[in-house]
């Protein structure tokens, strides 16, 4: 059957399906993209259906892409192949918005645009085959093999040990260990040129409770700025209570919040006539951060 003959087959395979049958199957597509396997309970658990009908489910995803998955006997689970090829295409918007909250129902649907809701602000969404391998290894806890961009040292190869992928508010980062420099440390999605997963597990002071950034929390104390005229507009806005913004966030992503919310985390609060809204009032949780530099106005004790 040449090409274009086995893509429509399997269009129209996919079509002749009812709707409740093509999202379980998208489940199963997705799980073998992002995590690399899945099992029948976990289709089970998702859609509550029962036994028979998940092995009918599976019999009907071999039909139309038998070389995507390979079944362990030993543990019951599908595996990824690597002549995996997907049957749905998701956006990427879904599949990031997936990924960071579960599973939802219609996910092969498009996103359809409000006329009336407006974003003023998107992100430059990555790559979804360079998310998909990423997801892999958090899930396996297995290093990947990566070329990344640098602005300060350009394209390298090097080895990472991801365990999350995180919005900062501008960009979506994942937080890796990083064998090159021995530490933990945030790399920009879209700056990755090539990613593979390996079979190597991460070492016990590679994984997620190793990262002691990640796993710190610390507390941003939030106020009007002091060149705010009119305070109690900023402190509507901001569900501000005794004319503070009391927030607790792991310390990684301490400064992108400030960045985010162009906090005046000068000392003194110098920052004027420059869109600062906001000031940090507890400037001493700066010294907690491993990235400070990243918060607006701050500079470096001498």
């Amino acid at each position: 059957m040449h090409l274009s003959a086995a893509y429509q087959h399997q269009k129209e395979f996919v079509e002749s399906l009812s709707l409740a049958q093509r999202e379980r199957l998208a489940f199963i597509d997705f799980n073998l993209q992002f995590f690399g396997k899945i099992s029948r309970s976990d289709l089970i658990n998702r859609f509550k259906t029962g036994l028979a009908a998940s092995t009918r489910d599976f019999a009907a995803y071999r039909e139309i892409a038998q070389a995507n998955l390979t079944l362990d006997h030993s543990t019951k689970q599908y595996w990824r192949t690597y002549h995996f090829e997907p049957i749905f295409q998701f956006s990427t918007e879904a599949i990031l918005q997936s990924v960071s909250k579960g599973f939802s129902d219609g996910i092969t649907a498009a996103i359809q645009p409000s006329a009336q809701c407006f974003e003023a602000i998107q992100l430059i969404h990555p790559n979804i085959h360079i998310i998909a391998a990423l997801m892999r290894s958090i899930h396996r806890q297995e290093a990947c093999q990566v070329r990344y961009v640098s602005i300060s040292s350009g394209e390298s190869s090097r080895v990472i040990v991801p365990h999350a992928i995180i919005n900062n508010g501008h960009r979506w980062h994942v937080r890796a260990f990083d064998e090159k420099s021995s530490a933990f440390r945030d790399f920009v999605c879209t700056r990755f040129t090539q990613v593979n997963t390996t079979p190597n597990q991460a070492t016990v002071n590679q994984r997620a409770k190793c990262d002691e950034q990640f796993n710190k929390p610390v507390t941003l104390v939030l106020m009007v700025h002091p060149g705010i005229t009119q305070p109690q507009a900023i402190e509507m806005d901001y569900a501000m209570q005794n004319g503070e913004k009391i927030m607790q966030v792991r310390a990684a992503l301490a400064a992108y919040v400030l960045r985010h919310w162009q906090v005046d985390c000068s000392f003194k609060h110098r920052i004027l006539n420059q869109g600062c809204q906001l000031a940090l009032k507890n400037h001493e949780v700066l010294d907690s951060i491993d990235n400070p530099q990243l918060a607006p106005g701050f500079t470096a004790k001498k």
